[in-house]
Order: structure tokens, then sequence, then C-alpha cells
């Protein structure tokens, strides 16, 4: 399948002027109707205890892959990870290293010193 560059060289090649023209017309018509829209920013729920266990026994009594579970839960797939793989998150320490993690991330996102 040829690129549109690659047409529209086609049709240069080809002499085919009122063809390029309406390109360029479908062009300016699109760039006119073009908005740039933010990034969508997806906040997941909190690391708990008990949304811990939850991906465990996700993990254990289903066939889930880690990103379904984290589809499933609100979490990203690399926190599933975490919890299966490592451990973490399994209890409500809060100087635990994952817990200061983001406890000092979000204190950056407020604008507080660390």
């Amino acid at each position: 399948m040829a690129t549109l560059k690659e047409f529209e060289e086609s049709l240069r090649e080809h002499g085919m002027n009122m063809a390029l023209a309406l390109l360029e017309r479908l062009r300016e018509r699109d760039r006119a109707t073009r908005t740039v829209k933010p990034a969508r920013r997806l906040t997941g729920q909190k690391m708990t205890p008990e949304l811990a266990h939850a991906i465990l026994d996700l993990h254990a009594s289903t066939g889930m892959t880690q990103q379904e579970i984290a589809f499933k839960v609100g979490v990203n797939q690399g926190r599933v990870n975490e919890v299966i793989k490592r451990g973490k998150w399994l209890d409500g320490d809060p100087h635990a290293p994952e817990a200061v993690a983001r406890d000092k991330a979000l204190a950056r996102l407020r604008g507080e010193p660390t």
C-alpha cells in the first residue's frame, strides 16, 4: 500500500495538477478542523493492602493476565507486577519503601518540600 507522500509524488510525476490541488484543499480542511486535546491523564486507585490481596486472589483464581487484572482493579500493570512478583503493598506499613516513595511523589505534585 502506498503512503500519502508516495501517492502525491506519483500525481506530480504524471502531471495531475487538479488532483494535487484537490489533495491540498483536503489537507487545509483537515488542518482547520483539527483540534489539539490535552493528553488523557488516568489516575488509578491508591494501593492498599486490601487491593493487593484482591490482586493476588485474582491472580491465583483466574487465568487473567497482569494487564487484565490491572484494568479490572483500576491500577497499572506495573503495580500488579509489584504485588505478584515482589509482595509489595501487602501490609499497611507507612514506612515501607513503596509507601514512602508514593508519599514523596504526592508531596512533589502539591509543591511541598521533600
